[in-house]
């Protein structure tokens, strides 16, 4: 197989810090000295997110918003404590409450094999509680598709994107940048999701951002990548 040839080396913008929390990312968007954090990670990692975002100058009071992209708990581990310690507002769309409030993903099909095990095990494990499930918690607000983000002082609008869970978002920057949750992933190359509760509205939402003007997108799991990468190697 041969490796994967990309268009060019990506120059992310200074306003934009990845977290690296495990398997997880976040990531901090820094406009005018405040913050937008998108994702949380696990809630075993809360003492690695804090430290980060205390370092950023973005904790204890500069983090104007965090933006959910959907309600699985490697993405909502640490909203509640967010809210608790330092009154931070949490934003998501309202189709995935469910999933926070159960602290289960549901029904979806997963593929491949190898992902399709490691999914029902992080499942099993969180059903028998061997690891930590996201604590509920309640969103401030709940986001819809096209709403801006210019009164958190954000030049960016929300993307609906369901197909992943029928809540999931995206961000989606004036300058082309798209934080996309888990709708794509890069590991070995750029991809749409593996782990799918609909594939009629993951399709629906491909072609949605087809036509969107992307630049560089940030995934929940593995490295940002071009938009224009993911087109040249879609999915098998």
């Amino acid at each position: 197989m041969k490796k994967a040839k990309f268009k060019s080396e990506l120059n992310i913008p200074e306003n934009i810090k990845i977290l690296k929390l495990g398997f997880v990312n976040a990531y901090l968007i820094k406009e005018k000295g405040e913050f937008i954090l998108v994702d949380t990670g696990l809630s075993g990692k809360w003492p690695k997110l804090e430290n980060k975002l205390i370092d950023t100058g973005c904790l204890p009071d500069k983090l104007k918003l965090v933006i959910v992209t959907h309600g699985d708990s490697d993405h909502i581990g640490n909203c509640r404590i967010l809210q608790e310690k330092y009154k931070v507002k949490i934003a998501m769309q309202a189709d995935d409450q469910a999933i926070v409030k159960s602290g289960f993903s549901g029904k979806r099909k997963v593929k491949p094999i190898l992902m399709r095990i490691m999914f029902f095990v992080s499942e099993f494990f969180r059903l028998y509680k061997l690891i930590g499930r996201a604590k509920e918690f309640t969103p401030d607000f709940y986001l819809k598709d096209g709403q801006g983000l210019k009164d958190y002082g954000l030049a960016a609008s929300i993307i609906h994107v369901p197909g992943h869970t029928k809540g999931s978002i995206a961000v989606l920057t004036d300058a082309g940048d798209l934080f996309i949750g888990d709708t794509m992933a890069n590991f070995k190359q750029p991809r749409w999701s593996h782990i799918i509760q609909d594939e009629k509205d993951l399709e629906q939402s491909r072609e949605k951002l087809k036509v969107q003007n992307i630049k560089i997108v940030y995934p929940g799991h593995g490295r940002p990548f071009l938009m224009a990468d993911l087109k040249e190697y879609p999915n098998p």
